[in-house]
């Protein structure tokens, strides 16, 4: 992917478009794919609630597909609600996310077994690990300091949609700073599979204690303990991972509907 054209005024971030564009193994169609990695997007909040997505020759261009294939995104993206379309001045097509996010995440979370989310989580753990782990012995001094930058941005955030965001751009720095481009694309891959669920029923004491893992984290890449860097970084997958098991084992008990009370924080 080139350079971000300038007149790309209306535009997604960067992350956004690396989201939408990352490779899968899925045998799906162009158009089900990018409807797939635009929704994704969304969930993650990589790609805001009421946010303006660019013309549909812009966007087409910049994802390097036809009019006519993003027009069929589109559509199924309006069909499940989650963009909608002004016409006239001021008008254009803008994201909307669910009325009830944490029913619909919820309603996500009861389509995994928990056999799938323990793999899910074994393959998080391998993954962020070793990220972490290359991390601190790889790291330039710029990367250090923006992911101190992720950091602050995550502390701050103070809507669900801001954290996940900041939580998944600063996993994403993780990897990008161990210099693999592919463990930055794997990331990329398991975050738009389950990162918008990680913060499903997270409470403050939840965020405070995930920035503080956070901080740790880098102080050990900064240090260059990539032993220490890695078993962080498990640790916070295993975390992970334990609280969505025993979120969805309430939703099996609760039946179909998966009703959960209270919301995200």
């Amino acid at each position: 992917m080139g350079a971000a054209d300038p007149s790309f005024d209306v535009s997604l971030t960067t992350m956004a478009v690396r989201a939408i564009l990352a490779p899968s193994d899925e045998p799906t169609g162009r158009a089900e794919m990018i409807a797939d990695r635009l929704s994704q997007a969304i969930r993650l909040g990589l790609i805001r609630d009421r946010e303006q997505l660019p013309s549909e020759l812009k966007l087409a261009e910049h994802l390097g597909v036809s009019t006519v294939t993003l027009r069929e995104a589109l559509a199924t993206l309006r069909e499940k609600g989650l963009i909608t379309t002004r016409r006239g001045r001021g008008g254009g097509t803008f994201v909307q996310t669910p009325d009830d996010p944490t029913q619909w995440l919820a309603q996500r979370l009861g389509q995994f077994s928990t056999h799938e989310l323990r793999d899910l989580g074994d393959h998080r753990s391998a993954i962020s690990g070793t990220a972490a782990h290359l991390a601190a012995q790889r790291a330039l001094p710029q990367e250090i300091e923006n992911l101190t930058h992720q950091v602050e941005r995550l502390r701050v955030a103070g809507t669900v949609s801001d954290r996940r965001r900041a939580d998944t751009q600063f996993n994403l720095e993780v990897a990008a700073a161990a210099q693999s481009p592919r463990l930055t694309r794997e990331e990329l891959r398991l975050r738009a599979e389950i990162g918008d669920l990680l913060w499903l029923q997270l409470d403050e004491d939840d965020h405070t204690a995930s920035v503080r893992a956070r901080a740790r984290l880098v102080e050990a890449i900064d240090r260059r303990d990539a032993d220490l860097a890695r078993r962080l970084a498990e640790q916070h997958v295993l975390a992970d991972t334990a609280r969505l098991l025993q979120l969805r084992l309430r939703i099996y008990d609760l039946g179909p509907a998966g009703h959960l009370s209270g919301a995200a924080s």
